[in-house]
């Protein structure tokens, strides 16, 4: 499994074009509240991730997230734009390996929600704004729980997050506590 996951982030730094001491893995958490327009900023530690793996051409602080919703949890998810062409690898590989061929819905049906995320600006604080879709079918409504999982991160409703199952404890508690310190009680 370690030699798994190992061998993926290479394949990773080495497909998003970032040399393997360059790319850094997202991790970390954090709480943001969401204003009245879908703003929130990303946890420093993220934002620090996401700058350094797709670093503004001019050197600028800010840059570009891309936003989707998570295919498998009630929430969002995020990247930079260097991990687009890691996961349209991944995807191409999966599909040679079942057979999927070009106009069958197990092609296109992957590829649709893969490429459908929004690429969204953020500044030098982290502040961005929450796709109005994507936030709507993740639930997110005045607070944002943030989540590094290695290649990207997730953006939950912290309530959605403590009531789903497939959510480790550990996570759970967390979500708590940090909404606690900022005085939100789930």
């Amino acid at each position: 499994m370690a030699k798994a996951a190992s061998r993926n982030g290479e394949v990773l730094r080495t497909a998003c074009g970032v040399g393997v001491s360059e790319r850094v893995d997202y991790l970390g958490k954090g709480v943001g509240l969401v204003d009245d327009k879908g703003r929130v900023a990303i946890p420093s530690t993220l934002r620090a991730a996401l700058a350094q793996n797709a670093p503004r051409p001019d050197g600028k602080d800010g840059g570009t997230v891309l936003v989707g919703v998570h295919p498998d949890f009630p929430c969002l998810i995020a990247h930079d734009r260097g991990y687009v062409e890691f996961a349209k690898t991944q995807l191409i590989q999966r599909q040679a390996e079942v057979g999927a061929h070009t106009g069958s819905a197990a092609y296109y049906a992957p590829r649709m929600r893969g490429a459908s995320v929004e690429p969204v600006p953020f500044d030098g604080s982290g502040r961005f704004i929450l796709p109005a879709a994507e936030r709507e079918l993740a639930g997110i409504g005045e607070i944002a729980f943030f989540l590094g999982d290695y290649e990207s991160f997730m953006i939950w409703d912290p309530r959605a997050l403590v009531a789903h199952d497939g959510v480790d404890k550990l996570v759970k508690q967390h979500a708590v506590i940090m909404c606690r310190d900022k005085g939100i009680v789930l």
